[in-house]
C-alpha cells in the first residue's frame, strides 16, 4: 500500500473502533485510548488524524451517514421506481442496521455530544429524501404535494423509520436483528395508500 492508502486505511480504522466504542459505550464514555485500543493503534497516533477527542465524534456520525447511505444507494435496482424503490428503501436501511447494531445511539447522543454532525446528518439526509421525492414528483408517481408538505412528508418518512427501528430492528436485549414482514408491509401500505396514492 501506498502511504495515502495506509493512511487512509488508519482514518477509517479509527472511525470504525469509535462507531463501536460509542455505540457500545456512548459517547461521555469513548475514550481516545479505547478507541485507538479497538483499532489497534497507538495513542499517539490519533493525534495525526484528529485534533481532539471532539474532533473525532464530531465526524463520526457524518461517516455513518454517509456508509448508511451508500449501503442504500447500493441496494437498490436502478430500475425501481416509485413504492417500490421506496420499499427496497426500507429494507435497505434496515440490512444497514443490522450490520451496525450502534447507529441508534451513535444518532441519539449526537444531538447532546456533537449538535453539529447531528444537524448535519439530518441536511444531508433531508437534501437526499427530497431530491428521490422531486424525481418521483416529475415521473408522475407522487401528485398533489407541494415543496413545503413534501418537506414535511420527508420528515414524517425519516420519524417513522425511526420509531419502527426502535420498536422492531432490536430485540428486548437491545440486539439487531430482521425486522418482521407484517412492518415492511404496514409502512407500505401507509406510502400506497396515501403518498403513492
Amino acid at each position: 500500500m501506498s502511504r495515502e492508502e495506509k493512511a487512509k486505511q488508519t482514518y477509517t480504522l479509527l472511525l470504525e473502533a469509535a462507531a463501536e466504542v460509542v455505540g457500545r459505550d456512548g459517547y461521555a464514555e469513548a475514550s481516545i485510548a479505547k478507541i485507538t485500543q479497538l483499532a489497534g493503534v497507538a495513542q499517539g497516533t490519533f493525534y495525526n488524524y484528529f485534533d481532539s477527542r471532539q474532533d473525532i465524534l464530531d465526524k463520526l456520525l457524518p461517516y455513518m451517514g454517509r456508509g448508511m447511505l451508500d449501503h442504500i444507494a447500493v441496494s437498490l435496482p436502478r430500475d425501481l421506481v416509485g413504492p417500490a424503490r421506496e420499499e427496497a428503501r426500507l429494507e435497505a436501511f434496515f440490512a444497514y442496521l443490522d450490520q451496525h447494531p450502534g447507529f441508534y445511539r451513535i444518532l441519539y447522543e449526537a444531538e447532546v455530544f456533537a449538535p453539529k454532525a447531528h444537524a448535519e446528518h439530518f441536511r444531508v439526509l433531508v437534501e437526499g429524501y427530497r431530491n428521490a421525492l422531486n424525481r418521483a414528483v416529475v415521473r408522475g408517481e407522487i401528485e398533489g404535494f407541494d415543496a413545503d408538505e413534501l418537506e414535511t412528508v420527508i420528515y414524517m418518512l425519516l420519524a417513522a423509520r425511526s420509531y419502527i427501528a426502535m420498536r422492531y430492528a432490536r430485540d428486548e436485549n437491545g440486539h439487531a436483528g430482521p425486522v418482521p414482514g407484517h412492518v415492511i408491509k404496514a409502512y407500505m401500505k401507509v406510502l400506497t395508500k396515501g403518498l403513492f396514492a
